[in-house]
């Protein structure tokens, strides 16, 4: 399949067209590439790769539109694409305002970890969206990682919570701890690499067995040490509401930017 992306050297976009050619999902002469800022003599080592001179010369070469561009600059697109699958990687911008576009629309959330191919990426699909325009998109997301069918579209909103904020929650956890390091005058280094086998670390740990975090805690707290009393002390602060108000405020956002 020939693919078109638009806003191809942006962080999704650059990380799906890299990683699709790494993998050869595409050939080279079967990635058409737009940007805002002009062709790349080399991208991504590919010299063989097709820059289209507008949005109209790439609707016309590709079957596929991956359109990565931030929310506020779709409308300046003026994407016409009749009979083309047109997966749109933007947060907040609806199926209905999509559907101008004239194309079979499905719209995917990936995230940072596109970059290294570990991005879960859950789709919705217009109704008009046929069984090969399902396929096609579960072969270019393959590309950066996994994928679900959602249900509805107000669930990919949640997912823009959810996975789409990427490495965010973890950072933000990471910078807390790393503060209270600091305090405790530890030097920077060994506050760096502490906090990094806590949060990078614990989190290999977990792969693989999210469901289970709740036994995973109850054994924590049962054993009545340190990491239980903890636990314990965080709950009473709060936390889980703090991060639970911390998605709803980021899901309403989502669905606002549309």
């Amino acid at each position: 399949m020939k693919i078109g992306i638009i806003g191809a050297t942006g962080w999704l976009g650059s990380a799906l067209g890299r990683r699709l050619l790494a993998n050869k999902i595409v050939q080279e002469d079967d990635l058409i590439l737009f940007n805002r800022s002009g062709p790349r003599a080399d991208y991504h080592g590919c010299r063989g790769v097709i820059w289209a001179r507008d949005i109209t010369d790439l609707a016309r070469r590709s079957e596929v539109i991956v359109v990565s561009v931030r929310p506020e600059d779709w409308p300046g697109l003026g994407l016409i694409a009749p009979d083309r699958l047109v997966l749109s990687f933007m947060a907040g911008v609806r199926i209905a305002a999509l559907a101008a576009t004239q194309g079979r629309v499905i719209r995917a959330m990936p995230n940072a970890a596109a970059e290294i191919g570990r991005s879960y990426s859950p789709f919705f699909a217009a109704p008009e969206a046929t069984a090969l325009d399902r396929e096609r998109t579960r072969r270019i997301i393959s590309a950066i990682g996994t994928t679900d069918e959602l249900s509805s579209e107000a669930q990919v909103d949640v997912m823009t919570a959810l996975p789409g904020s990427g490495a965010a929650y973890p950072a933000l956890l990471a910078e807390a701890m790393l503060g209270f390091a600091r305090e405790q005058g530890l030097s920077e280094d060994i506050a760096c690499r502490a906090v990094a086998a806590t949060i990078s670390g614990g989190a290999e740990l977990l792969a693989g067995r999210i469901g289970e975090v709740g036994a995973l805690l109850d054994a924590y707290r049962a054993y009545r040490g340190p990491t239980g009393a903890g636990i314990d002390r965080a709950i009473a602060e709060g936390f889980s509401g703090a991060v639970k108000t911390a998605l709803v405020a980021a899901t309403k956002k989502a669905s606002e930017m549309g």
